[in-house]
């Protein structure tokens, strides 16, 4: 069952003092007397009364149970019903009560429970109106101009009922359009922080196993070598210093690994360089670690967002980085271009290849293959045992410019 509308959770506090106003003055214009007994209230104290307890109702109103809306709503219909009929000069503003009504009805009822509502307030305003005719003959010219004004108030309430529903309406969709954008927007960061995470425990994941994988093993050794030169120190000097030389080298190597693993771990790993200018350096960087020849075409005119100038860095790097590790290639070829609105990337090793059925749920291929596809492209390999290894992505850029 919904909470009901109380002056705490009231989606209008405005409305609300509003119709205080309104019942204070018909209050007030049922209080003072008038000179013509025409237009004094025949029962005042039943106005107050009836202006009170509608007053007091709209403190709380019911939105859980369908029958005590329509309970609360004929409620509300008759007590302005009878003050229109015995309010004396109060009737003048009740009319305004209808209004109030009508406001209320569309903050508890469906499209369907407003109209009718609305339907009804109108019809009983003509009925009072009706009502409230003199029963004397009047001159014709009188009778005319008394019809007149009887069409066109009926006219200008009419009209300010169907202004009202609208404008409420209106109002209520602007309102729970708001809510759910809110908790769209609430649940889209609750997805982007557990993305986020996610993103990191895998990225601690690749870091842990490349350390486990490239620094442990350099260690390891290192530490082999240290102890064997330790043994030979006294006994053959010379074979002890080449031991020593080559624990110098894996300790350039373990080094090397950990500056490797610091910068992949950069939030801006292209740091305020252009996509071509970080794609040369770290063609430079590959060449020298690995002594391997690496022929780049970069073919880039437009520049590129920092979505997918980060996405492609990432993708060249993991691919440098695997092809370094376990391709045993001599030539790489890479390719970078845009063409009709797409970029496409091609990198192309002589290595030896490996069995695509079941090589491709390591971290590496995965995270090159999930970046490619968060920005809408296609991801592919091509390889075979002894035929090297191919790698495209497309990615359309449109927007993404």
């Amino acid at each position: 069952m919904s909470r009901p509308i109380q002056i705490n959770n009231h989606p209008f506090r405005f409305l609300l003092y509003l119709e205080w106003i309104l019942l204070a003055i018909s209050v007030i214009t049922s209080v003072i007397p008038h000179p013509s007994p025409r237009f004094s209230s025949k029962f005042p104290e039943l106005t107050i009364l009836n202006l009170t307890i509608f007053g007091l109702m709209g403190l709380r109103l019911p939105t859980g149970n369908h029958i005590m809306k329509i309970i609360y709503t004929a409620c509300g219909i008759s007590l302005i019903f009878i003050t229109g009929l015995f309010g004396g000069r109060a009737d003048r503003l009740f009319p305004f009560l209808y209004i109030i009504l009508v406001t209320r009805s569309c903050l508890i009822f469906q499209l369907p429970g407003r109209l009718s509502v609305t339907f009804l307030s109108f019809t009983l305003f003509l009925l009072t109106l009706m009502y409230r005719m003199p029963r004397y003959p009047l001159p014709p010219h009188a009778q005319e101009r008394f019809r007149y004004f009887t069409l066109s108030l009926s006219l200008v309430f009419g009209l300010s009922l169907v202004f009202v529903l609208l404008l409420m309406n209106t109002v209520l969709s602007e309102r729970q359009s708001r809510e759910e954008l809110a908790i769209a927007n609430e649940k889209l960061r609750q997805y982007a922080l557990r993305i986020e995470n996610q993103a990191t425990l895998e990225e601690r994941t690749r870091i842990a196993r490349e350390i486990h994988d490239s620094l442990g093993h350099s260690l390891t050794a290192l530490n082999l070598q240290l102890e064997t030169a330790l043994k030979l120190y006294q006994a053959n000097p010379d074979q002890a210093y080449s031991f020593l030389a080559r624990a110098k080298e894996l300790g350039s190597k373990a080094l090397q690994d950990v500056r490797h693993s610091v910068s992949t771990m950069r939030s801006h790993p292209l740091q305020n360089q252009s996509l071509s200018e970080a794609i040369d350096t770290l063609a430079e960087d590959f060449q020298r670690s690995n002594n391997i020849i690496l022929h780049s075409q970069i073919n880039l005119v437009h520049p590129l967002s920092t979505e997918v100038n980060t996405a492609i860095y990432r993708i060249l790097q993991e691919s440098l980085t695997n092809i370094s590790k376990h391709a045993k290639a001599t030539e790489v070829n890479l390719e970078v271009s845009v063409n009709r609105g797409s970029l496409h990337l091609i990198i192309q090793d002589n290595g030896r290849g490996f069995d695509i059925q079941q090589n491709t749920t390591g971290f590496g291929l995965k995270s090159m293959r999930d970046r490619t596809l968060a920005l809408g492209g296609k991801f592919s390999i091509n390889t075979a045992f002894g035929c090297g290894c191919q790698i495209t992505v497309d990615i359309p850029l449109g927007r993404l410019i």
